[in-house]
């Protein structure tokens, strides 16, 4: 059984067959995965960041499964200037509509970030208006709903700019293997759950 981490590019899908002609996918990357090997979990392809692929079968399980608590931690760059109190809605918990049904989200775990992440640049780069603030944010939570992150934060009136998830599994960007890790990168890991 093998296990990898990517560094996954904005425009990417988490995902090895283009849906349309021309997508960019996980078999673009200039590595030779195992036949058997698949993403657990997505990140949608205007995201970017942490994904793992596995050929365990098992973990998908291990790490995907609400009971197993696994939190995913996310770094969001978002329009306007959030306070404290902006962000408890995002703390109590709150109701999404996600694929046309309501949606009670847990609460989670966000903050300010003192200061902007080190990141690469994206590819394109987000828009800037230079009359509009942007601030940094981190969010931790044990579920993924069909973008859910960026739901939640577009309804407390802070929509995303650019949103890369820094940690997954005990592994997080900036930290050991993955310090100055770029889109693109693949590390094969052993994971301990």
């Amino acid at each position: 059984m093998r296990t990898f981490i990517i560094y996954k590019p904005f425009g990417m899908l988490s995902q090895f067959t283009p849906e349309q002609h021309g997508q960019s996918t996980l078999a673009d990357l200039d590595f030779n995965f195992p036949k058997d090997a698949y993403p657990l979990g997505r990140l949608d392809a205007d995201s970017e960041g942490l994904l793992l692929l596995s050929s365990d079968k098992s973990l998908n399980l291990k790490l995907l499964h609400p009971s197993r608590k696994q939190a995913k931690t996310y770094w969001a760059q978002v329009e306007g200037q959030p306070t404290e109190a902006a962000l408890e809605p995002l703390r109590r918990g709150m109701t999404l509509r996600i694929k046309g049904k309501d949606f009670a989200c847990l609460p989670v775990e966000a903050g300010l970030l003192p200061a902007p992440p080190v990141l690469p640049e994206r590819v394109p780069p987000i828009r800037q208006r230079l009359t509009v603030p942007d601030a940094w944010l981190w969010l931790r939570l044990n579920e993924g709903k069909n973008h859910q992150v960026r739901k939640m934060l577009a309804a407390t009136g802070f929509p995303v700019l650019r949103l890369v998830r820094s940690a997954v599994a005990g592994f997080e960007l900036g930290k050991g293997i993955l310090e100055g890790a770029q889109p693109g990168q693949v590390w094969e890991v052993r994971l301990r759950l």
